[in-house]
């Protein structure tokens, strides 16, 4: 039996992208007869809010989405200095000054958008009292390496992640432990196997697998999917304003919901109401659309639009 999980973050409530990304993650694992884990990803001081880590839970109870084990990343604190420790051992890690205005400066566009770490502090030692005593963010010092990976779906996710993005922080300025880090610690210690997540998040993979090599731990399998967008082109995102869960809620039933998501990813030809558990029997990835849906919110209700390009 493998393990998989559902890590969103709750800096705002649950929209139809979030709840296309849980339910296609819960049939996988049903499907396969795996394990399936819910992870709140809070460690961010400024963004996140406990009403909304309990509104996620709750959108997942609401369509119809049962889990077999719950994590809360900001109750992790000791596994994630566990893992600097580690790191720190072998001298991976050091502090970094550059500013985001420093990485434009050094104009090195990245692949995954935004600019490039060149590498400019990377000589830096930690100070004398180690990492914890660091007022600075820290790095992982990555090798020059390109790692081949493959993406379940056929996408290519190779790369040499110390060239583009450049190392990644894993600890920041305010102390919170950044997002590489944090995921692949909490993924290996609940013994995660696979992991199922939208597309926009391919591009961090080669960076989480640099990780797990450097903290010796197994690569899990990957399967990226399709998302769901707003009338614009942009992804269908609570930082878009898209529609939240306490506003679905009040227009909708769980197997509506659900049957609205199934329709966008090609599991059902219409969007009438379904429960998750019927979706089972016959869920197969060859069956799931490839392409980004569109979705418009007419204020009570949810229009599916022709899949895009």
């Amino acid at each position: 039996m493998g393990t998989s999980r559902f890590a969103p973050s709750s800096t705002g409530p649950a929209h139809p992208g979030t709840l296309l990304a849980a339910l296609l993650g819960w049939l996988d694992a049903r499907s396969r007869g795996d394990q399936w884990l819910v992870r709140i990803e809070d460690l961010d001081p400024e963004r996140t809010r406990p009403e909304w880590d309990a509104g996620l839970q709750e959108a997942l109870g609401w369509l119809g989405l049962a889990w077999d084990g719950f994590q809360r990343q900001s109750e992790r604190d000791g596994a994630h200095a566990a893992a600097l420790d580690r790191l720190a051992a072998r001298g991976g890690l050091y502090p970094c000054t550059c500013s985001r205005r420093d990485l434009a400066a050094a104009g090195m566009p990245s692949a995954l958008g935004g600019f490039a770490y060149p590498g400019t502090c990377r000589e830096r030692p930690l100070p004398a009292g180690g990492w914890r005593s660091s007022t600075e963010p820290l790095r992982l010092r990555l090798p020059a390496q390109r790692f081949e990976i493959a993406d379940e779906s056929g996408r290519d996710l190779s790369g040499d992640p110390s060239r583009d993005p450049g190392d990644p922080v894993v600890r920041r300025r305010d102390g919170a432990i950044a997002y590489h880090l944090a995921g692949v610690v909490d993924d290996v210690d609940a013994g995660v196997t696979r992991i199922v997540r939208g597309h926009d998040l391919a591009a961090t993979t080669a960076t989480q697998w640099a990780i797990q090599a450097a903290l010796d731990a197994p690569h899990p399998e990957y399967r990226h999917h399709l998302l769901l967008l707003e009338e614009r082109g942009e992804k269908l995102a609570k930082f878009h304003g898209a529609v939240g869960f306490p506003t679905l809620r009040e227009h909708l039933s769980g197997p509506a919901m659900c049957g609205v998501l199934a329709a966008a990813a090609g599991l059902r030809p219409t969007p009438e109401p379904v429960q998750p558990e019927a979706l089972v029997a016959d869920f197969d990835w060859s069956r799931v659309a490839t392409r980004d849906r569109t979705l418009r919110w007419t204020g009570d209700r949810l229009l599916l639009l022709p899949a895009t390009a």
